[in-house]
């Protein structure tokens, strides 16, 4: 628990991470920009907010937490995403899942003291590990809520979701690990169609209908369900999801997260790979263990190696990748391929 303590910690306090919570299609992000100055910075209770949102973990319910660290192959070549996964067992990460709108009442658990006379709406999702809520103390937009409790925020004459996206409410995901708190914009004609830099939600039907508690890509086992997750910085991608020149600190650091964290036979899976690199080993010989996560790990590690050897000017070594690489990192795996966007 201390472990954790300390990785959640720290990472609360590195502007480079993000994080979510939430689940497949309705999520809430948490992202600081350099040097900005948080209103909440509580190191002992896990709380951190900016002007723009805010983040709680339950240090009480972390000696349930599950952490799975995990990296995922890109749609492009030279990319790969990565993150630690913040599990509990089903039993316990299971909520109401209620289906209609409903009144929560004042938030009394709000990180900002300020919001705790706010009243709290379950946008009424149907989802498993999360509540994803509304909060505002604006009379107008409360009158319309009230008029249509009890109702599907999705049936067509209901005038509650306009409303909602209007006035733009606090967005506040709750789990049984915490909670992430949106104080931006939503994400639509008021922003141009995108969403805000920084903290944001994002509300995707087509995903909720799969009725997943996760991306298929994601090696979640069987029994544990992903209540949020931290991304570290990764070394190949930026926060708005551009290119950057490989950084070789980042990629260090979350390897120690993953060979701490991660599945175990996907961690020595990714070990003896890197060792029959080491040894020149010959790529037509490797046997590479059947499953998806198998192939993506074997996958990741040619890119990553490759991306080291390119920033580290090793010929040799970049040699043999383009030759491991034709045997083992050819596209024919599209299902392990994620968006690699931050935060997703």
């Amino acid at each position: 628990m201390e472990k954790l303590h300390n990785l959640i910690r720290d990472h609360l306090r590195d502007w480079q991470t993000g994080w979510s919570m939430g689940t497949f299609g309705a999520i809430a992000e948490f992202h600081q920009d350099r040097d900005e100055t948080p209103v909440i910075d509580d190191g002992f209770t896990l709380s951190r907010a900016t002007r723009r949102g805010a983040i709680h973990i339950d240090r009480k319910r972390l000696d349930e937490v599950v952490p799975l660290a995990y990296e995922t192959v890109s749609p492009r070549a030279h990319r790969w995403s990565q993150a630690v996964a913040l599990c509990l067992p089903d039993a316990l990460a299971r909520r109401e899942a209620r289906s209609v709108l409903t009144e929560l009442g004042p938030d009394d658990d709000a990180i900002r003291g300020i919001d705790h006379t706010g009243i709290l709406f379950d946008m009424g999702l149907s989802l498993p590990q999360c509540d994803f809520c509304i909060r505002t103390s604006d009379p107008k937009l409360l009158a319309v809520l009230r008029a249509n409790l009890g109702r599907s925020l999705f049936e067509h004459d209901n005038a509650a979701m306009p409303a909602i996206l209007s006035a733009h409410p606090h967005r506040v995901a709750l789990t049984h690990i915490g909670r992430v708190e949106v104080f931006q914009k939503i994400g639509g004609p008021d922003t141009g169609g995108v969403s805000p830099p920084g903290p944001h939600t994002h509300l995707l039907l087509k995903l909720l209908r799969t009725g997943r508690t996760h991306s298929a890509n994601t090696p979640i086992p069987e029994g544990l369900m992903p209540l949020g997750s931290l991304h570290p910085g990764n070394p190949v991608i930026g926060a708005m999801g551009e290119d950057i020149e490989f950084d070789a600190v980042l990629h260090r650091h979350f390897q120690d997260i993953y060979f701490a964290y991660g599945d175990p036979n996907l961690v020595m899976l990714k070990r003896t790979v890197l060792g029959a690199l080491q040894r020149g080993g010959d790529p037509e010989g490797f046997v590479v263990p059947d499953g998806r996560f198998e192939r993506g790990v074997v996958r990741l590690v040619l890119r990553q190696q490759a991306r080291l050897a390119e920033h580290q000017q090793d010929s040799e070594l970049a040699h043999r990748l383009t030759v491991w690489r034709k045997v083992h990192d050819q596209r024919g795996d599209a299902e392990l391929e994620d968006d690699d966007s931050p935060g997703h």
